[in-house]
């Protein structure tokens, strides 16, 4: 296929240049003190990569420190692939060190070689195979490089105020093979409610923690009570999977264990957040925290459909509408919940957003702060669809058709671009997971398809 033998020959420069972009911790810290908009491992990123870029002679910008890009070709209609550098933060799990871009048994393991530093270096490297050839495109190529996709794409919204140029066709490399010509509306929500607790109360909480993002399946929670020893003792006799209780100097801790996963496929992980609440809901708690407790318990608990909320909608194309409880804290005042839902290609937000809302306001709590992205549909007939469809068929053999799923990519936030890989059917999915990996053949594999269908769509 194209570009095949030039992409081979960069393989390891690829390597050593993704294994740099990998030992920037980029999860988002905002008010780290650094000034920059996303922190300052966000930031290492960036300028990481844009150097990467000048040095495989690619012009390059930095729009602000909210998103950069590498261009190349001439000419007034612009092709995009959008990637992202921020990451999600590692979580517990892991067997190799996260940031450490090790490179074995084929794989090459750390937070974000899926999720989307390794697809998005690909498709650098990619660009550079269609540069190398000097092959002739009649449209400029722009790779983007945003730096807030994982918690909002306040980096996208930036682009559309401060650049405001859209591509006329793209893709981001952000999801799955064939083509994603569907995306569920994305919903993160936190609620809040004040425990006002009786200082005379049976059980008192001290403190509750768990889980690292709304939309990772927690593999970790925990929750310190405060209570007599006979209570404390009876309370770590019981027994429940995934729960191990702990005898403290003034009661007992509670630690959840679950299994992590993507927040849009929260049916692949275990919740340790629902496990604990559903096991904190036995015992005699008092006032707004036995109310809050009840409702995350009995409304959501180790559910992953929305059904006990009232919100289970289902579509031919998408198919079920998912939820996850990402994340929980307190600090014995206030108590936070943060979910992840996901709703059908075909349905609405007025669908499930305010049954939501309602159930948690009728049980003390109010919302704190909400994202909301609508769902994303574009028809299998369409040239971007049927071009990039073309360039995988030839290179997979495989006849794959179309489809829709859960994650969220910036295929909303710009017009004129689908989701494009970078997993292939039947590979494993481990973004959003302890011991990240991209598999070095698939990295190759990646490039060499993005390659084709950079310049496909330059040349239409």
């Amino acid at each position: 296929m194209r570009f095949q033998e030039l992409i081979e020959k960069n393989k390891e420069e690829m390597i050593r240049d993704l294994q740099g972009a990998i030992r920037c911790p980029s999860v988002e810290a905002k008010n780290d003190g650094s000034g920059y908009p996303f922190g300052q491992g966000v930031q290492d990123c960036l300028e990481y990569t844009l150097r990467v870029c000048e040095k495989l002679g690619f012009a390059t910008t930095n729009l602000d420190n909210y998103v950069g890009w590498c261009e190349f070709g001439e000419g007034e209609e612009m092709v995009a692939v959008l990637g992202h550098l921020d990451v999600v933060p590692e979580g517990e799990g892991w067997s190799i060190p996260p940031y450490e871009g090790r490179v074995e048994n084929g794989r090459i393991y750390g937070r974000g070689t899926m999720d989307d530093k390794g697809p998005t270096y690909a498709a650098l490297y990619g660009l550079k195979a269609i540069k190398d050839s000097g092959l002739p495109i009649k449209r400029r190529v722009r790779v983007i490089f945003g730096l807030n996709e994982e918690t909002g794409s306040a980096d996208m919204k930036y682009y559309a105020e401060h650049c405001g140029e859209y591509p006329v066709v793209g893709f981001t490399p952000d999801a799955e093979y064939p083509v994603i010509n569907g995306e569920k509306g994305l919903i993160i929500e936190t609620y809040g409610c004040k425990l006002e607790q009786n200082p005379g109360a049976a059980i008192t909480l001290k403190k509750m923690e768990g889980g690292d993002a709304a939309n990772i399946v927690p593999g970790w929670a925990r929750a310190e009570l405060a209570c007599a020893p006979e209570l404390a003792q009876q309370i770590a006799a019981k027994q429940a999977e995934g729960i191990a209780c702990t005898l403290t100097a003034d009661g007992v801790l509670i630690e959840a264990e679950g299994v992590s996963a993507h927040g849009a496929m929260p049916e692949e992980g275990v919740n340790a957040i629902g496990r604990l609440v559903i096991f904190m809901n036995g015992l005699p708690l008092e006032g707004q925290l036995a109310k809050a407790i009840k409702l995350l318990a009995e409304k959501i608990g180790m559910e992953t459909d929305g059904k006990s909320l009232g919100i289970a909608l289902w579509d031919e194309v998408s198919q079920g509408l998912t939820n996850n409880m990402g994340t929980i804290a307190s600090d014995g005042v206030e108590l936070t919940v943060g979910l992840n839902y996901r709703y059908p290609v075909t349905k609405s937000f007025d669908q499930c957003g305010p049954q939501v809302k309602a159930q948690f306001e009728e049980n003390g709590f109010y919302l704190v702060d909400g994202m909301y992205n609508e769902q994303l549909y574009v028809a299998p007939e369409s040239e971007l669809v049927k071009k990039l469809m073309k360039v995988y068929t030839e290179y997979s053999g495989r006849s794959d058709a179309p489809k829709s799923i859960g994650g969220g990519t910036y295929a909303k936030s710009m017009p004129n671009v689908v989701a494009f890989g970078p997993i292939f059917p039947g590979d494993e999915v481990r973004e959003h997971k302890p011991d990240e990996f991209l598999e070095l053949g698939r990295l190759v594999d990646n490039a060499i398809i993005y390659a084709n269908a950079i310049y496909d769509l330059a040349n239409d």
